[in-house]
């Protein structure tokens, strides 16, 4: 075996999380996934890349409750549990970070690959089916697209066409009154914590 070998085989894979749970990336287990990780990960990971308006930074954190709020809004009769998978739809970001789309393009299908696996292990240590119903993930990637749209008109200076162009531009009635909030991570780590634990509890 030469030393390339060797390094890759003994490449550390796993990662420590602050509830002291070790989670493997390559074969990444329920049992190692606590909200309480993933709320303070993605409160503390920037969209687009950093580049945004303001004096915090736009987390994936409040992006999450920005689309879960938008799918509530075009599925107002969907049960809980599909309103948890739209919060939860960035959730592994909370280990791999949010790479803008350019990006995971270049990284290729290993990116997917590692964001399944994550994926799944996350929606079943919450009660979730590993891969959704198609329609369910197509309404949750549609509200996605309407918080990228109010995220790049809003703070991230994109003109309203540049947007359209890149994500649609959405109904004005799915968008009125929904608002961009940027603030310190520690009230968004909460405020996610207290929406999961909410709708756990009404499933």
């Amino acid at each position: 075996m030469n030393r390339r070998e060797s390094a890759v085989k003994t490449a550390r894979a796993w990662q420590r999380m602050l509830s002291g749970r070790r989670l493997d990336l390559l074969d990444p287990t329920p049992v190692d996934v606590e909200i309480e990780d993933i709320a303070h990960g993605l409160a503390f990971v920037a969209r687009w890349n950093g580049q945004t308006k303001g004096d915090f930074a736009y987390t994936v954190a409040e992006h999450s409750l920005l689309v879960e709020q938008l799918y509530g809004r075009m599925n107002p009769s969907a049960p809980a549990k599909w309103r948890l998978a739209a919060l939860l739809h960035d959730a592994p970001e909370y280990v791999i970070g949010d790479m803008i789309s350019p990006v995971k393009a270049a990284v290729g299908p290993e990116y997917e690959d590692l964001d399944a696996r994550l994926t799944a292990a996350i929606h079943i240590r919450f009660g979730l089916p590993s891969s959704l119903p198609q329609q369910v993930k197509k309404q949750i990637k549609k509200a996605d697209r309407i918080s990228a749209w109010l995220e790049a008109v809003r703070i991230a200076g994109f003109t309203e066409a540049e947007a359209t162009r890149f994500f649609g531009r959405p109904d004005a009635g799915l968008i009125e009154g929904a608002d961009i909030h940027l603030r310190p991570p520690v009230e968004v780590r909460a405020d996610f914590t207290a929406r999961h634990a909410a709708l756990l509890a009404r499933m």
